[in-house]
C-alpha cells in the first residue's frame, strides 16, 4: 500500500509524535510500535513498524510504483 520511503517517512512521524507526549512510561530510545492501515479494498492494506524493526525492508515493485516520489525524473 506504500512505498518504502513512504513508510519510513510515517514510522518518522509516529515516533515523533509519540514523543512529543513526554508520556514516562516511554523507553528513552527508539519506541516500537506496529500501526495497520486498512485501506478502501479488502486487499488493499499495510502494516508499518518503528524504523530500527526492519532495517532491511522487501520491497513491492507495485508499491514503490504507486509512489511519485520514489520515480525516476
Amino acid at each position: 500500500m506504500f512505498s518504502v520511503r513512504q513508510k519510513r517517512e510515517i514510522s518518522e512521524a509516529v515516533q515523533k509524535a509519540l514523543r512529543s507526549t513526554e508520556h514516562h512510561e516511554l523507553p528513552e530510545g527508539e519506541i516500537q510500535f506496529c500501526l495497520r492501515v486498512f485501506g478502501a479494498e479488502s486487499w488493499s492494506w499495510a502494516e508499518i513498524f518503528n524504523n530500527g524493526a526492519v532495517p532491511n525492508p522487501g520491497v513491492n515493485p507495485h508499491n514503490e510504483r504507486q509512489d511519485p516520489r520514489s520515480q525516476p525524473q
